[in-house]
C-alpha cells in the first residue's frame, strides 16, 4: 500500500471516529512562580508575604493528579488580628481617597490581570482541576472584566451612591468551585466603595488568591487594602467574629452560611450571603432542540458541575421527553474527560475526595431507590480524582437527588405537561440562585422568567454571567447581589449611620418574646380607670366602651387568646400614667401571627399583579383620607404621647408626605437594562420580598409606622406590622384609612401586642420572606439568629433610635433595598443580525 492510501485511511479514521489527541497546555510558568516561594507560601498581608513561627501547614494538591503544588500554612486567631488590624490602619486612607485615586488603581489592576492571563489560568486548572479553557476563556477574563467595571464604579461613586460611605473592613469568605472568580466579585466592589478587604479563600484552593494578591501589589495596590490569610473553616468563622469586621462577604454552601449568620447575629455587622441552588432547565416543545442539548450541557457539567447555579434539575415538557433525553445520552458518549491543562476535554477532576465521595453516594443512593442511572461511556485517567458524566431519572419530586445540590456533574430530569406545571416544579425547591428557560416562543418564555423564584433567569442560555450584573438569590440561596450597581449597596451604609458595636449580647435565645402579656396583664382591681366621660344633656356621661381589635384580611379580627392589653395616657415621666387608661387593645399571640400570615400569602398574587400606577393611586387616596381626619389624629397622638398638639400636626403632616413620597416610588424602582457583554438584552427587575413582617419602634408611632409600611406596598409586599407596643393607637386607627382607600385585604396587616412575642413568632415563621425590627440589641440578635432557619432577609436597628422626621433617616433608597430584591433576565440574539 502506498503511503498515499495510508495517508488517506488515517484521515478517513479520524474523520469516522472524531478522536482527538492531547493538547497540554505546559504549567511551567506556575511552576517557576512557585519555586520563587520555595514552594511555600505564607499569608499575604500589608502588602507583603507573611510567615509567622509556629503554624501548621497544609499541602495543596492538583486534582486531576493528586500531585502536591505548595504548601501553605494555616493560620491562627493572631493572625486575623494582625490582617484586620493592618486593613484597618489601610482603611484611614484609602477610604478618603478621591473617587479617581481609587479607579486608578483598580484600572492598574486590570491591566496587570490581562498581563498575567496565562499564569493566572494555568495556576487555576492545576489548583481547582477545571478545564484549562473554562479559566482561560471564563474566569480569567471575568476577573478583568470586574476590575474594569468596578474602576468605573470607583470614579463615579460621589455622584452615582450619594448619601451611602464604605462600611469599613471587609471579611471576604469564598469557595473552592471558583476560587478566583468568586473573590474577584466581593473584592471589586468593596474597594471602589473604599473599603479594605481580608479574604479567606477555600482550603482546597488557595494558590490564585496569593498569585491575585501579589499582583495587585505589584500594580500599586497601597499596603493593607486587599490581604490574604489561610486556613481551615473555623478560621474563617475567626475572621467573621472578628469585632473589628464590618462587614462578611459569603459565598459558599447554604449551611456554612446559615452557620455564619448565627454568629454575626447581633453585632451590626453586615452581611450578604451567595449560597447553594437547585436550579431548574425548563424546556418547552417550543425550544430548538440542538442548541437545548449543547445548552443543557453547559448548564450542568460547565467545571464539574460544581457551580452553585448548575442546571441540575432537567424539567422537559412531556411530548419531547424522550426525544431530548436520547439526545443528550448520545451528546454525552462523545465527552472527553482528562487533565485539567489538555485543552480538548469537556471536564476535568472533581476538587477533593470528600466531594467525589458525597456524589457517589448520592448517585448510589438514588439507584437504591430505583432511579434510572445513566453514565457516560468516555474514558477516564486511572489516577486523578474523577467522575462521569451522570443522568438520573425515574425520579420522584421528593427524591433526595431532586431536592438537594449534589454539587457534582450529576442531572436529574422530570417530565411536566404545561407552563404552569413547569414553574411550579421549578419553583419547587428551597433555593432559587438561578434558572434557565428553553424555547422560541419568547413570551412563554419571559412569561415564565418572571414567574421563576431566582436570582437570575436565562432564556436560551444558562451561566452567563459579567459585572454589570448582580448575581445572587432568592430563598435558602441567600441575600445580596455580586455585581452591577444593586452588588455595590452590600458595601456601603447610609452617610448618617454610625457603626453599632455589639459583642457578647446577652440574650436567652429559647426564651425571647415567649412570656405571653408580660407585665400588663388585664385583670380587673388594680384601681385604673378608662379615659372616657363626655358632657350630655348637662351630666357626665361614659363614652361607649372601645376596645381596638385586630385587622387582617381586610377586616377587624378578635385576638385568638382572647386577651387585650392598656394604653395609658401620657405622663411627665413619659413612662404613660398608670391610674388612666386611654383604651384597651387586642394582644395578640401566635395563632394571630399564622392567621395574619396566611391572609397576607393570600393577597400576595394579587398585590403584585397590580399596576404600580394603582398601587400608587391607592397610597395616594391613603394620604388624602388622613388628612380628612388630620384634626382627630394629630389630637389622639398628643394625648398619647403627650408631645404638643403643634407637634402631633406635624407628625400628622409629615405622614401625609411620606404617603405621597411612597406613591411616588409605585411605578419608579422598577429597574432598568444592564449594560453587559451580552450580545442581546439583560434586563434587572426588583421583584418584591413577599410577605415581609415589621416590629415598628415606639418613637413617632404614626410617622415610624407609616414610613415602614408604606415602602413595602408600593413596591408589591404585603407586610405583617406590629405597631409601637407603647403607642399602638395611631396605628391601629389607621385600618379605618385602609378601608377607605381601596386597599385590597391582606396586603397590610395589624397585630397589637408585646414586640417582641410577635417579633419572635414572625421570625420563626417559615413563610414569612423579610423581617425589619426597630427594637432593642437583644431582639435584634435574635431575628437576625433565627432568620437564618430559612435564611430570610433581615433589616434591625440594633436598638439605635432613628430620628423619623429626617428625611435622610426616615425614607430614600435604603428602605427601596430592603423592600425589594433583583433579579437578571438575560436575553441574548442572533438569529438575525449576528453576523
Amino acid at each position: 500500500m502506498s503511503a498515499r492510501v495510508k495517508s488517506e485511511n488515517i484521515v478517513k479514521n479520524l474523520f469516522d471516529s472524531m478522536e482527538y489527541g492531547a493538547a497540554p497546555e505546559t504549567d511551567n510558568v506556575v511552576k517557576a512562580w512557585l519555586q520563587q516561594h520555595d514552594n511555600s507560601l505564607g499569608h499575604f498581608v500589608d502588602g507583603k508575604w507573611y510567615k509567622p513561627e509556629g503554624r501548621t501547614t497544609y499541602d495543596t494538591k492538583c486534582p486531576a493528579t493528586q500531585a502536591k503544588l505548595a504548601t501553605t500554612i494555616q493560620g491562627n486567631l493572631e493572625d486575623v488580628d494582625y490582617a484586620v488590624k493592618c486593613a484597618r490602619n489601610a482603611f484611614k486612607s484609602w477610604s478618603e481617597l478621591q473617587p479617581h485615586v481609587r479607579a486608578r488603581h483598580m484600572y492598574a489592576i486590570a491591566r496587570n490581570v490581562q498581563k498575567h492571563h496565562r499564569l493566572l489560568a494555568v495556576m487555576e486548572a492545576l489548583d481547582n482541576g477545571k478545564s484549562i479553557r473554562e479559566t482561560r476563556d471564563c474566569d480569567v477574563p471575568l476577573v478583568a472584566r470586574h476590575f474594569y467595571h468596578h474602576a468605573g464604579w470607583a470614579q463615579l461613586a460621589q455622584d452615582e451612591m450619594k448619601g451611602w460611605k464604605p462600611v469599613g473592613v471587609v471579611g471576604a469568605i469564598v469557595p473552592w468551585n471558583f476560587p478566583l472568580m468568586l473573590l474577584t466579585w466581593k473584592v471589586c466592589p468593596a474597594l471602589a466603595m473604599g473599603n479594605t478587604v481580608v479574604l479567606k479563600p477555600a482550603t482546597f484552593t488557595r494558590l490564585s488568591a496569593l498569585l491575585l494578591a501579589e499582583i495587585c501589589h505589584e500594580a500599586g495596590l497601597p499596603p493593607g487594602v486587599f490581604n490574604v490569610v489561610t486556613g481551615n473553616g473555623a478560621f474563617g468563622s475567626m475572621l467573621a467574629a472578628h469585632e473589628d469586621v464590618d462587614k462578611v462577604a459569603f459565598t459558599g454552601s447554604t449551611q456554612v452560611g446559615q452557620t455564619l449568620r448565627r454568629l454575626t447575629a447581633g453585632s451590626g455587622k453586615k452581611l450578604s450571603l451567595e449560597l447553594g441552588g437547585k436550579s431548574p432547565v425548563i424546556v418547552f416543545d417550543s425550544a430548538d432542540l440542538d442548541s437545548t442539548v449543547e445548552g443543557v450541557v453547559d448548564a450542568v457539567w460547565f467545571n464539574q458541575g460544581q457551580v452553585c447555579s448548575a442546571g441540575s434539575r432537567l424539567l422537559i415538557q412531556e411530548n419531547i421527553y424522550a426525544e431530548v433525553i436520547n439526545r443528550i445520552k448520545e451528546r454525552l458518549t462523545h465527552f472527553r474527560i482528562g487533565h485539567s491543562l489538555d485543552k480538548t476535554i469537556d471536564m476535568g477532576a472533581i476538587v477533593s475526595e470528600s466531594q467525589l465521595k458525597t456524589i457517589n453516594e448520592f448517585v448510589e443512593e438514588a439507584r437504591a431507590e430505583g432511579a434510572e442511572i445513566y453514565q457516560a461511556p468516555c474514558p477516564t485517567p486511572e489516577s486523578g480524582l474523577y467522575y462521569p458524566p451522570t443522568l438520573v431519572t425515574n425520579v420522584q419530586t421528593v427524591s433526595k437527588i431532586v431536592r438537594e445540590e449534589v454539587f457534582g456533574p450529576v442531572l436529574v430530569a422530570l417530565p411536566f405537561r404545561t407552563a404552569k406545571e413547569a414553574t411550579a416544579l421549578g419553583n419547587n425547591t428551597n433555593y432559587g440562585l438561578g434558572a434557565s428557560v428553553w424555547s422560541e416562543n419568547l413570551p412563554t418564555a419571559l412569561e415564565v422568567a418572571i414567574q421563576l423564584k431566582a436570582g437570575a433567569v436565562w432564556v436560551n442560555c444558562h451561566n452567563l454571567f459579567d459585572a454589570a450584573a448582580g448575581f445572587g438569590g432568592f430563598k435558602e440561596s441567600g441575600f445580596g447581589r455580586d455585581g452591577g450597581k444593586e452588588g455595590l449597596y452590600e458595601y456601603v451604609k447610609p452617610q448618617w449611620e454610625e457603626r453599632i458595636r455589639h459583642k457578647n449580647i446577652e440574650v436567652d435565645l429559647k426564651k425571647f418574646g415567649s412570656a405571653y402579656g408580660g407585665s400588663l396583664m388585664p385583670i380587673p382591681g388594680q384601681g385604673q380607670q378608662v379615659m372616657g366621660i363626655i358632657e350630655a344633656n348637662g351630666q357626665n356621661t361614659p363614652t361607649v366602651d372601645r376596645t381596638y381589635k385586630l385587622y387582617y384580611g381586610g377586616a377587624q379580627k378578635r385576638p385568638d387568646g382572647g386577651y387585650s392589653r392598656p394604653v395609658f395616657i401620657h405622663s411627665s415621666d413619659g413612662s404613660g400614667d398608670k391610674s388612666k387608661i386611654l383604651a384597651y387593645v387586642s394582644d395578640s399571640n401566635r395563632k394571630d401571627v399564622r392567621n395574619a400570615v396566611e391572609a397576607a400569602h393570600k393577597a400576595a398574587p394579587g398585590w403584585a399583579k397590580r399596576a404600580a400606577h394603582n398601587r400608587a393611586q391607592i397610597v395616594y387616596y391613603m394620604a388624602e383620607n388622613l388628612e380628612t381626619r388630620r384634626k382627630e389624629v394629630a389630637a389622639r397622638l398628643s394625648l398619647l404621647t403627650g408631645q404638643s398638639l403643634e407637634s402631633a400636626r406635624n407628625e400628622v403632616d409629615l405622614s401625609i408626605q411620606r404617603l405621597f413620597y411612597w406613591g411616588a416610588y409605585a411605578d419608579k424602582y422598577g429597574g432598568n437594562v444592564q449594560e453587559t457583554t451580552l450580545y442581546g438584552c439583560t434586563v434587572m427587575i426588583r421583584e418584591a420580598m413577599g410577605v415581609i413582617g415589621i416590629a415598628c419602634p415606639d418613637e413617632s408611632p404614626l410617622l415610624s409606622f407609616v414610613s415602614l409600611f408604606a415602602p413595602a406596598v408600593v413596591r408589591a409586599n404585603c407586610v405583617v406590622i406590629i405597631p409601637s407596643e407603647k403607642f399602638p393607637i395611631p396605628a391601629l386607627d389607621f385600618y379605618q384609612v385602609f378601608d377607605t382607600s381601596d386597599l385590597p385585604g391582606g396586603v397590610v396587616n395589624i397585630l397589637s401586642g408585646g414586640r417582641d412575642h410577635l417579633t419572635k413568632y414572625l421570625a420563626e415563621h417559615q413563610d414569612v420572606n423579610a423581617m425589619w425590627y426597630f427594637g432593642s440589641p437583644q431582639g435584634s440578635k435574635f431575628v437576625e439568629y433565627t432568620s437564618a432557619e430559612n435564611v430570610k432577609r433581615t433589616w434591625v436597628s440594633y436598638g439605635q433610635a432613628r430620628d423619623w422626621s429626617d428625611s435622610s433617616q426616615g425614607q430614600g433608597e435604603e428602605f427601596l433595598y430592603h423592600a425589594t430584591q433583583c433579579k437578571n433576565i438575560w436575553l441574548p440574539m442572533g438569529v438575525t443580525f449576528a453576523n
